[in-house]
Parts: C-alpha cells; structure tokens; sequence
C-alpha cells in the first residue's frame, strides 16, 4: 500500500515513548489534498452534460501524460487517459507514438510491455501476448501470427516544453 495524504505517521521503533492521546479529544481528519482544476473554456449549455475532460486537459483536447525524459528510449509506458488506457513508445530516432493498451488479439491491456522496432524503417512493437506486430503510425498489424488481421488506435503526440501531449477523439475524453 502506498502512503497517501490522509495516512498518518506512526512513531518510529527507535522512540522510547508514544505520544500521549486523550481520549476525550479525536484527533482532526488530515486535510483532503487540492487539485487544482484545468482551464477550460466554457462549453455551451446542451440536454446531456458532456463527460468530464481528464485532469489538464486543454480545451483543444491534448492531454498532458508525462515529461519526455519519463520515456526510457525503446520502451512502452502504459498512462490512462479518461477512462482510456494508453501505450507510449519513444524510439531511438526520438520520436514518440501512442496507441491503444489493450492488445486486440488478446484483450489484455499489456501493449507497453512489448518489444519495440523497426522493420524496414517502420516503426513496430510486437506484442508480449501472442506476438502480432503492430505498425506505431498506423496501428495496422504488420504480422497476424496466422490470425484475421485486427489493428489498434493510435493516437497524435505532441511535446510542449519538454511535457508529451496525447490528443483522443472526443468521445474518449
């Protein structure tokens, strides 16, 4: 378990004598920690209310995931956008990708774990599940391992002093 803003700090083993507790007096709840809200501009009134946009989101729909230097040079990062879990990939070029997480062949959300390439100057990762190889551009499957070719998203990445941009569709933020 992680520690987080309402855990409370237990004395240490090397002191000699716990604090003394009254037990008339609860003691105060740890203040909830501040979120500060994104800038967005004011949308107009419509029947449905629209979702709510991820934490920093812009009203141009890019989403701040991480910092560059986050991104370990031929290796996925998994981030969840939303409720949309994606895979960030930084090759040795520099450039960055971002796809979908969930494998489609498997359904399992490891596409950040798989072994990213290059074939023929493409840009690949091979997913860990059952080694279909998936064009980082385009989202095509490059190599169905004998299965009915399916493809994953992918999505546009931006770099804004040194922060990765992720930009969904509308309906995903």
């Amino acid at each position: 378990m992680t520690p987080d803003a309402t855990t409370l700090s237990t004395p240490s083993a090397a002191s000699d004598a716990a604090p003394a507790v009254s037990a008339a007096v609860p003691a105060a709840p740890a203040p909830a920690p501040v979120e500060k809200a994104p800038a967005v501009a004011a949308a107009p009134q419509s029947a449905e209310p629209a979702p709510p946009a991820p934490v920093g989101a812009s009203a141009s729909g890019w989403v701040p995931v991480c910092r560059v230097d986050d991104l370990l040079v031929e290796r996925g990062a998994a981030a969840l956008i939303g409720d949309r879990q994606i895979a960030l990939f930084r090759t040795y070029d520099g450039r960055l990708y971002a796809t979908d997480q969930i494998d489609p062949f498997s359904g399992a959300a490891i596409m950040s774990r798989g072994i990213v390439g290059d074939r023929a100057g493409v840009p690949t990762v091979a997913s860990p599940m059952y080694k279909q190889v998936f064009d980082l551009r385009t989202g095509t499957c490059l190599d169905t391992q004998g299965k009915d070719p399916q493809s994953i998203g992918v999505y546009p990445v931006a770099v804004d002093d040194g922060v990765v941009l992720v930009k969904l569709p509308g309906d995903a933020r």
